[in-house]
């Protein structure tokens, strides 16, 4: 049977990059990863970060809703779907505001007997732990009904910080194993249950944030995406783009994160809706990405 495992977490905990570590050590030990990502606006700029460790008829986008309410039943639909393989495992990304508590419940009616009942890994930001002012809550539930909660970001932060983010996870859910993402043994995901853990009530509807995307121009310089970023709105928490710099004939992504830090790095083959700008969060409106777009 084939185990299906789930990631979630607040928004730029570092759940891409804990897929690529399960992908690549997955592969390496003689697994067949299928690869499902979730996005508000545009997952297919997503899905170039694995083209490298991945065929691309291995990896589902899944854009425009949130699988744990509005697009579960594609995302069903979506795992019943895959070719069965020998050593097959999905892995699903989930976009940083899902409800967790919702998208299992949800998810494990209706799939194949072939598969296993899917499990959650939580990533968590040991150094913005429940510093989300208003979306505390949303950062809470989405560790409840884990199995394993994978620690990110401990090099910025002390063994202080870590123990007291340990000790209130343990709190809210008791039952997950907690290990920081470089202990993290991949042959261990696929014989891990589903949680038993009792869950909080939580109002689904805090979950569902303003999410906009725009066209982006080719940019003069990689100083244009430092302009871009700090003029949206810091209630914006996500933001995401793809252009051309100068007279680099390649592409360059960047992304602004929840806590303000810019990052830019090489993108991998053409986005295939185009040059855009995204963004997530109260504020994502075409007028004001546009005249961030206008700014620089």
């Amino acid at each position: 049977m084939e185990a299906i495992i789930t990631i979630v977490g607040f928004l730029g905990a570092g759940k891409t990059t804990l897929l690529k570590y399960l992908i690549k050590n997955f592969t390496d030990k003689g697994w067949n990863p299928y690869v499902i990502l979730n996005d508000y606006e545009n997952a297919n700029i997503d899905v170039q970060h694995f083209r490298e460790q991945l065929n691309l008829n291995t990896i589902k986008p899944l854009s425009g809703s949130c699988i744990c309410c509005s697009g579960i039943v594609e995302l069903r639909e979506t795992v019943n779907r895959i070719p069965q393989r020998k050593n097959g495992i999905t892995l699903i990304e989930a976009n940083g505001t899902s409800d967790a508590c919702s998208l299992m419940e949800f998810l494990g009616v209706g799939l194949q007997d072939r598969f296993l009942p899917p499990i959650q890994i939580s990533v968590v930001d040991v150094k913005n732990w429940q510093k989300r002012e208003d979306h505390n809550e949303l950062e809470a539930n989405q560790i409840q009904v884990s199995s394993l909660i994978v620690l990110t970001h401990l090099k910025k932060t002390d063994a202080t910080r870590k123990s007291i983010v340990i000790k209130e996870l343990k709190k809210l859910n008791p039952t997950a194993k907690i290990i920081p993402i470089q202990d993290l043994d991949v042959l261990l995901l696929p014989e891990l249950l589903p949680s038993n853990n009792s869950v909080q009530k939580f109002e689904h509807l805090k979950v569902h944030w303003a999410s906009c995307s725009v066209d982006l121009p080719y940019l003069d310089t990689e100083n244009a995406i430092y302009k871009i970023c700090n003029a949206l709105p810091k209630s914006i928490l996500r933001v995401k783009g793809c252009t051309k710099i100068g007279k680099n004939e390649k592409y360059t992504y960047f992304e602004r994160t929840p806590d303000g830090e810019i990052y830019i790095r090489p993108f991998n083959g053409i986005p295939i809706t185009g040059c855009k700008l995204l963004t997530i969060g109260s504020g994502s409106e075409p007028a004001t990405l546009k005249n961030a777009i206008q700014k620089y």
